[in-house]
């Protein structure tokens, strides 16, 4: 079986991550190395990653400079170094679902190259309606619209626009490497799901929209902000907390 890796970037997450950890330990396909990269937190996240009885090897690797990009970035290509053929990544305040390792694993050994996974409300944070279907609902209306942005239908791209999540992706090492990987930038400096994305629709046309890799995000970005500066934030940073630590809600 090709070796698979689970890319968890982590930014002050210690009252969140057990639960993540909690969804991966409960996986269907726990053959897999997970990586946790302790993203300049401030509390003890990496101590209970390390104190976290899994069922697969565990690494907690730091980096430094703070950004969702370039954390996954620095978890991404240790994977690699260690041997991962497969990747996958989600978030520390996220839930996937059991089977969300067996599907990214299928798809990725059926021959897609980059699989973005469907993001949905987490049950434990009891969602409202308008949480659970209408802001869903907006997000997927502004990925059509993305769909057919300028930006988004240069020459050179070889698959159309779909919609992407950093939080829930699978792709190939090769694929990683030879697009260039995750933005190492600032989380206000852009999405560096959407610049990943960009990259590999540059060398491949193996990309899809996989309805059935799911994962539960955290509401607390849309709660703590608001629905029309969140939506802002994900349309090119349209609005921007105004403060550093307000930027760092993920």
């Amino acid at each position: 079986m090709k070796p698979l890796a689970v890319i968890v970037p982590a930014f002050n997450e210690a009252a969140s991550i057990g639960g993540t950890l909690d969804a991966l330990a409960a996986q269907t396909d726990t053959d897999f190395t997970l990586v946790v990269v302790d993203n300049a937190s401030t509390d003890d996240t990496a101590g209970v990653v390390r104190g976290y009885a899994a069922p697969f090897p565990v690494e907690v690797i730091t980096e430094p400079e703070r950004g969702a990009g370039t954390a996954a970035d620095t978890g991404f290509r240790h994977a690699i170094e260690q041997g991962a053929v497969l990747l996958a990544r989600t978030d520390a305040d996220c839930r996937p679902a059991p089977d969300w390792v067996a599907t990214a694993r299928r798809y990725l050994t059926s021959g897609t190259e980059l699989a973005c996974g469907r993001s949905v409300p987490r049950r434990d944070e009891q969602p409202t309606f308008a949480e659970r279907h209408v802001f869903p609902a907006v997000v997927r209306l502004a990925a059509l619209y993305g769909r057919y942005r300028s930006a988004h239908r240069a020459a050179g791209f070889r698959t159309p626009y779909v919609l992407v999540h950093g939080h829930n992706l699978a792709l190939t090492a090769d694929l990683y490497r030879s697009c260039g990987g995750t933005a190492r930038e600032p989380l206000e400096a852009g999405s560096e799901d959407v610049t990943l994305l960009n990259r590999a629709r540059r060398h491949t046309d193996r990309i899809v929209r996989a309805e059935d890799l799911v994962v539960e995000s955290s509401l607390r970005r849309l709660r703590a902000w608001g629905a029309r500066r969140t939506l802002l934030w994900y349309w090119d940073r349209r609005w921007l907390p105004p403060t550093s630590s307000q930027v760092h809600v993920r």
